[in-house]
């Protein structure tokens, strides 16, 4: 057991680590009691790693500590909503950000050196464990919201423009998305059974399931306001499609470990673009038919 003085910040940052140990072991053996497959034994070892770590830390803090349970139930929910996957990845990212400090306390703690390579060993086992089913289908989800989100984007905007009530552009919206979506579905299946895709029912199926949640989220401001206040259910409207960009995009970049920043910029811009044509649309075609709903 260590006898040897450390400073008061690295003995409160061990604290601080030694929590979080505590905390991960018992959100990775929550998560693997809800895997079947043979990623339940690596979340376990993983589990039984984080857990030696704490003992470690608390040779030096020479407190024992409990799981906060807020942090446990939050972590496990997202495992269920979003899979293991994500929860996992979006965990160890805190770890890896902790190597900094790892590096710092190596002075003072030896035992941070072997902390650090069961870090890494960690990251690497999970890089492995990228079998789920939903990320198997991810293409078929960003289908299916990418163009529900451009699609729709441009037609409600164009209606709002032309229409002026929201209870008649909520009517429009849903045909318009409830048909796409039928639409999407068929010629996801289609596509996928001509590349001999054995999974062509599912993945059409994630394809039509996205479309048509993306559709419901998007519609929904035109049927909560009142009917005159048309404007400020778009603006509600691009409110929603940019928080679903976002969400989605920081899913598919903590899952995939791909680049946030570059995934949402694109698929912003993009809808952005679709919307200032639609507007311009609306108002041509309103113009020249002569149609005047005020």
């Amino acid at each position: 057991m260590p006898n040897r003085q450390i400073s008061e910040s690295a003995l409160a940052t061990l604290r601080r680590m030694q929590q979080g140990e505590v905390d991960s072991h018992a959100i990775y053996l929550r998560v693997a009691r809800t895997v079947k497959d043979a990623n339940r034994p690596i979340l376990e070892r993983i589990a039984a790693d984080e857990l030696g770590h704490a003992r470690v830390w608390e040779t030096y803090t020479k407190r024992p500590c409990s799981p906060n349970r807020i942090r446990v139930w939050f972590y496990t929910t997202l495992a269920r909503l979003f899979g293991f996957t994500f929860t996992i990845k979006l965990l160890e990212s805190g770890e890896v950000a902790d190597q900094g400090v790892y590096a710092k306390l190596e002075a003072e703690v030896p035992e941070v050196a072997q902390v650090r390579a069961d870090e890494a060993r960690h990251e690497q086992d999970l890089i492995g464990m990228l079998d789920e089913e939903r990320l198997k289908f991810v293409g078929s989800m960003v289908l299916g919201m990418n163009d529900a989100l451009v699609e729709l984007t441009g037609a409600l905007a164009g209606f709002t423009f032309a229409l002026r009530d929201t209870r008649l552009v909520a009517l429009a919206g849903l045909i318009t998305g409830i048909s796409a979506t039928l639409s999407m579905t068929s010629s996801s299946y289609l596509s996928a059974k001509a590349d001999e895709n054995p999974d062509a029912i599912k993945s059409s199926l994630y394809t039509g399931t996205m479309y048509l949640v993306t559709v419901a989220l998007m519609v929904l401001p035109f049927l909560l306001l009142p009917s005159d206040m048309s404007i400020y259910a778009l603006g509600a409207m691009f409110a929603v499609v940019v928080t679903i960009i976002a969400g989605f995009n920081f899913y598919i970049a903590v899952a995939k470990e791909l680049d946030f920043r570059k995934r949402f910029l694109e698929m912003l811009v993009l809808c952005i673009i679709v919307t200032c044509v639609s507007f311009a649309i609306g108002s041509v075609v309103k113009y020249f038919l002569g149609i005047d709903l005020a």
